[in-house]
């Protein structure tokens, strides 16, 4: 009979499977499809939403948004069901890793913001809430995606803690972590005054 898989192996198996679904770079197939060209030559380069939406085409950003968050739940979702949390966190952050460091691409991906909100809506919903309206309220206020994206990551695992999903809060502090290394060209932006504003290409 063939040997069964070990627990470390079912483990290895969903990471494998996060990170494949998590490449899948829906910005360059939806404006490549759309007839957009390259995501990779207009704007930042980035290969999310907000630079999609910099091509003027609002659905086509829309559509990245929801598929790059998608792929982060579904990853968690099919690991939860069929093989406990500790997959579902695991194939959740490998979603994220892929997403940043797609094989497709040559490992020069997005930000993840997209990928890191779908991964915690999944996750725990009350923390994916916050997160996403923490993300909302200040990109309201002060129009500047990418400082929205940061104050919402490193929020999370304050409110996977203040909302009693403690054990979401390492999970949530090393996407958190990831989201502030992938932001850094941002950062320095923020901290010099030319960082873009939403809606401004």
């Amino acid at each position: 009979m063939p040997e069964v898989l070990s627990p470390f192996g079912v483990l290895l198996l969903w990471a494998l499977f996060g990170y494949l679904l998590g490449s899948i770079p829906f910005g360059v197939l939806i404006t490549r499809a759309a007839g957009l060209g390259d995501i990779r030559a207009i704007g930042s380069g980035n290969i999310g939403a907000t630079n999609v939406l910099r091509t003027g085409r609002k659905g086509a950003a829309l559509a990245t948004l929801l598929l790059d968050g998608g792929k982060g739940a579904v990853a968690v979702l099919l690991a939860r069901a069929l093989a406990g949390e500790d997959a579902a966190q695991l194939a959740g952050f490998a979603a994220f890793l892929g997403h940043c460091f797609p094989v497709w691409l040559g490992f020069r991906g997005g930000k993840g913001v997209a990928t890191f909100l779908g991964v915690l809506l999944a996750i725990a919903w009350p923390i994916g809430i916050a997160a996403c309206l923490t993300w909302l309220a200040t990109a309201v206020l002060v129009r500047i995606s990418s400082l929205a994206a940061l104050v919402a990551a490193v929020l999370a695992p304050l409110w996977a803690v203040l909302l009693g999903w403690g054990e979401v809060a390492l999970l949530a502090l090393g996407l958190a972590a990831l989201i502030l290394i992938r932001h850094r060209p941002n950062i320095a932006r923020l901290l010099a005054g030319t960082e873009p504003r939403i809606g401004r290409r």
